[in-house]
């Protein structure tokens, strides 16, 4: 029995599901759990999903969002079974020492774990939303266009808006069946791209005004100082690190984001041969070849110098 197909009867075995999405969420991971959510209340299950962080804003148009809880549902714990996904650890889901009756992974990222009663991890996926597409499929449930939006959304933020090299003729047959299921591409991709506050714009300003770029490599870094200033959280800086990606010549991009004193959250990036999550897992953290994160702890200069320094190894070695 193939990985979809053994998660299609673990899903069906469950009556209470609790779908987790990561920390920080992104559209991948709260499209996947919205539509498989609705999917699954369809089929007479209880499904909730579940973000520990706050949404933000940029997905305040997907349907069903208004529904996500940020706390585990009394009792849940006893009777229900955990779906993390977009992620493989009860940590990245914030669930740590969390127990439940029985737990599953749905995941594309390069880097693994040993969690999970049923795990289904294909990396060769664009997005955890196109194995959720399938998923769906395989359990006979019928797209709305709800559903449809959902996971188009999670389709389009992990390909760059079907720009980056892992659209394959996979992921764009998926799309092309979404948009015909109901979802909306050029709604989608308003409410994503073209829907900024000015003091998200002030805030990317800054940001990029600390770049550093050497060898290929540009770095940036976003201070606390810089969200009290222009009245900012984390959340305002999704897709901020792919802007150096834009320059000619940058081939890995890195943004370093202080989360307290001495303490930074690290998203990287990559368009060449560089496998960023390799670079990633030396430092704890992990996720694909061209997109991966980390968290490090140290002076803003020190971690800068070691995480360029691994980006050059990884270079010279071509890995």
């Amino acid at each position: 029995m193939n990985g979809r197909d053994a998660m299609a009867r673990f899903l069906m075995e469950q009556h209470h599901l609790l779908l987790a999405c990561h920390v920080s969420p992104d559209g991948d991971t709260l499209g996947s759990a919205l539509a498989l959510a609705e999917g699954l209340r369809g089929m007479g299950k209880e499904a909730v999903v579940m973000s520990t962080d706050r949404i933000p804003e940029p997905y305040d148009f997907l349907p069903g969002q208004e529904k996500v809880t940020d706390t585990v549902p009394e009792g849940f714990e006893r009777k229900a079974a955990v779906v993390l996904l977009d992620c493989n650890r009860p940590d990245r889901a914030g669930l740590t020492g969390r127990t439940f009756a029985r737990s599953a992974v749905i995941d594309h990222h390069e880097t693994g774990s040993d969690f999970g009663d049923v795990t289904w991890v294909e990396s060769s996926y664009a997005a955890t939303a196109l194995m959720v597409l399938e998923l769906l499929k395989a359990l006979g449930v019928a797209l709305t266009p709800a559903m449809a939006t959902n996971l188009y959304t999670g389709l389009a933020v992990d390909t760059g808006t079907f720009r980056y090299a892992n659209t394959t003729p996979l992921a764009l047959r998926a799309a092309a069946a979404l948009v015909e299921a109901g979802a909306n591409a050029g709604s989608v991709a308003n409410n994503l791209y073209r829907n900024w506050t000015p003091n998200k714009f002030d805030l990317l300003c800054l940001n990029l005004s600390t770049m550093e770029v050497a060898d290929g490599v540009g770095v940036s870094a976003i201070s606390q100082e810089m969200f009290e200033k222009t009245g900012t959280t984390a959340l305002d800086t999704e897709s901020f690190v792919n802007f150096p990606l834009l320059i000619k010549g940058i081939g890995v991009s890195i943004l370093m984001r202080e989360v307290q004193k001495d303490t930074w959250k690290v998203s990287l990036r990559s368009k060449g041969r560089v496998n960023v999550a390799r670079v990633a897992q030396e430092f704890g953290g992990g996720g694909h070849e061209n997109a991966a994160g980390c968290t490090l702890n140290g002076g803003r200069e020190e971690i800068r110098e070691r995480l360029t320094e691994a980006v050059k190894a990884r270079t010279a070695a071509k890995t």
